[in-house]
């Protein structure tokens, strides 16, 4: 009689997160505007517009953060990541504020502005993943993501500095993007690993859900600079 074979074992959180950012990372070239503000060749302008669109995106984040915290209530691993992400939509907040004094942007300026629809792709789908995926899908294809995005405020912290001549506050967001969350890292962890315990998590479904994610991310950039 022929013995079947072993079941394959079942893949750990880390390396299920490891692959996703793997998997999904853009290319070194892709983000054209961040190449141009690393080279000081983008107008001090487009910082202006940054600012005004990310208090969208902040705000349209932490409801979507919120959304999932709620949704995942039965998942506590899970929802303890969404609820942290929700928490810091509140720092970065604080830090944008910082960048708008230093650019002189009035508080007239952001209720009178129209956001562009490239540059809100992301959170618009941010809120669609919040309202009908899976939560942990979800938390699979945002830690991708976020391996990009952080490195792109690195970037853009350390080109605010050398070519743009502004002070450390208005570098403040995107230092706090650019920083390890060691925190974070432990509940995405923590997360991943529940839904894989329970079944809920679904790589290839994620990594669909991530390679969207990462080309909002990229419109965004993009958007800015049109």
């Amino acid at each position: 009689m022929v013995r079947p074979a072993d079941a394959a074992p079942r893949p750990t959180a880390d390396a299920v997160l490891d692959a996703a950012v793997r998997a999904l990372a853009p290319d070194s070239g892709a983000n054209r505007t961040v190449a141009r503000i690393a080279a000081g060749q983008a107008p001090r302008a487009l910082f202006t517009t940054f600012a005004l669109e990310q208090h969208r995106v902040i705000a349209s984040d932490r409801l979507s953060f919120r959304h999932l915290t709620h949704r995942a209530d039965a998942d506590p691993p899970v929802a303890a990541f969404f609820e942290l992400l929700a928490d810091g939509e509140a720092t970065a907040l604080e830090r944008l504020d910082a960048l708008n004094k230093a650019l002189g942007i009035a508080p007239s300026t952001l209720d009178g502005y129209e956001p562009r629809p490239g540059c809100q792709a992301y959170p618009s789908y941010a809120a669609r993943l919040a309202l009908g995926v899976e939560p942990v899908d979800v938390v699979i294809a945002l830690t991708a993501n976020f391996a990009a995005w952080g490195a792109y405020c690195a970037t853009v912290g350390r080109a605010m500095r050398e070519h743009y001549g502004l002070p450390d506050a208005a570098c403040g967001f995107f230092d706090l993007f650019a920083e390890p969350s060691p925190e974070l890292d432990r509940r995405a962890l923590a997360a991943v690993a529940h839904g894989l315990e329970t079944g809920q998590a679904r790589p290839l479904e994620a990594h669909r859900h991530g390679r969207l994610l990462q080309a909002y991310e990229l419109m965004f950039w993009d958007a800015l600079d049109d």
